[in-house]
């Protein structure tokens, strides 16, 4: 009876597609801006669109504080004076304008209208060139971009609500002492004794309660930004683990406890690894090798967890935009009878991108346990 009550909702949505795809007025769909803009960072949180009384496209979306300092002067005002990219804000001594197109990541620049011929040509969303000052290198001038952009504000929300849920877990266990877990407190209590017990604890041994604390943080931030980014409206629907910042700054971290922590027999394996012949040693081949393995790791670690989310939501995107593409191509009728089989592995997607945001989280955590513990080991411990 379940599975006879869930049909209609699933050909309502079908249809509810094809009624989408067979507007009046069939226009152009652009699937790399889309897929490119949902991805990328921007200086706005773009929510929806809508057609209103007008017969105008209206946007609805979020605006962010703009923040720059440009030749010493600081400067702050909205992402409103943008219009989506399709307007200039005249600042204290320059026009800025966010400048790409909309097929690669926007960026606030420092542009003037000139003809001089010292200046590069660049244009705005809706087709208006203006002339960017450049260097004596011929580089693009650019203010310091301080901006809380989409991501940024992406992670506030999610450290925030993660913060919320870890505190009232918390007092939870301190109002229920002595009592099962119950509710949220059975989650977390799972995940906090599956990272400590399965991941960490097999790898660093009794140094296990040394690092725990931020393994933990590690796990948790991951999972849940990896979780938040699949979910498609706000405040959540941010690709926060698919910005390559994000990733980095965690690899780094990750590179820096490891090698703060590396006692002297890490250094010694990797200046002076022992078990080659001293000629390889002296020359200096396996000491630059090593070397370069130190830096390699975080490299992996930032990399594996941007291209894996990054590519998921690329995917999924693909099978949406695939529907209006077909449609405005080969008619609506072809795009409706698509869209059954679309949505269907949309749907197959998003349910397997739920476990690789937990198993992205798990290997980032685990790599990370593996790093420290190469470093922190002890010989009689090998």
């Amino acid at each position: 009876m379940k599975r006879i009550k869930i049909l209609p909702v699933i050909f309502s949505l079908i249809a509810l597609t094809f009624a989408s795809c067979s507007t009046p007025e069939q226009q152009e769909v652009d699937s790399g801006s889309i897929i490119i803009g949902h991805v990328t960072d921007a200086h706005s949180w773009h929510i929806a669109d809508y057609h209103g009384s007008d017969g105008e496209e209206h946007v609805i979306g979020i605006n962010l504080p703009i923040i720059l300092i440009d030749e010493g002067s600081l400067q702050f005002f909205s992402s409103k004076h943008f219009h989506h990219g399709h307007d200039v804000y005249q600042g204290k001594k320059h026009t800025y304008a966010l400048v790409g197109g909309g097929l690669v990541k926007e960026e606030v620049i420092c542009v003037e209208p000139t003809d001089d011929e010292s200046k590069a040509l660049l244009t705005t969303h809706d087709g208006t060139s203006y002339a960017a000052i450049l260097d004596g290198e011929g580089n693009t001038l650019k203010p310091v971009d301080l901006s809380i952009t989409k991501t940024a504000a992406a992670i506030i929300i999610a450290v925030t609500l993660l913060s919320i849920i870890i505190l009232v877990t918390a007092k939870k266990y301190k109002q229920r002492a002595g009592k099962a877990p119950h509710g949220m407190q059975s989650l977390i209590e799972i995940l906090v004794l599956h990272v400590r017990d399965d991941i960490v604890g097999p790898i660093l041994g009794h140094h296990t309660n040394r690092f725990l604390p931020y393994l933990l943080t590690l796990f948790f931030f991951i999972f849940f930004c990896n979780i938040l980014g699949l979910i498609p409206f706000f405040p959540a629907g941010a690709n926060i683990t698919g910005n390559i910042a994000v990733t980095a700054i965690l690899a780094v971290i990750t590179f820096f406890i490891t090698n703060l922590n590396g006692n002297k027999h890490y250094w010694k394996d990797v200046f002076w690894t022992p078990g080659v012949p001293s000629w390889l040693k002296i020359f200096p081949l396996m000491p630059i090798v090593e070397l370069v393995g130190v830096f390699t790791k975080p490299i992996v670690l930032m990399i594996r967890l941007f291209a894996n989310m990054t590519a998921g939501h690329i995917v999924i995107l693909g099978f949406v935009v695939i529907i209006f593409i077909l449609s405005n191509t080969l008619g609506t009728a072809v795009g409706g009878a698509v869209s059954a089989v679309s949505v269907l592995f949309t749907v197959f997607i998003s349910l397997l991108e739920c476990l690789v945001a937990y198993i992205q989280a798990f290997v980032f955590t685990m790599l990370s346990a593996l790093y420290i513990s190469m470093a922190v080991e002890e010989p009689e411990e090998v």
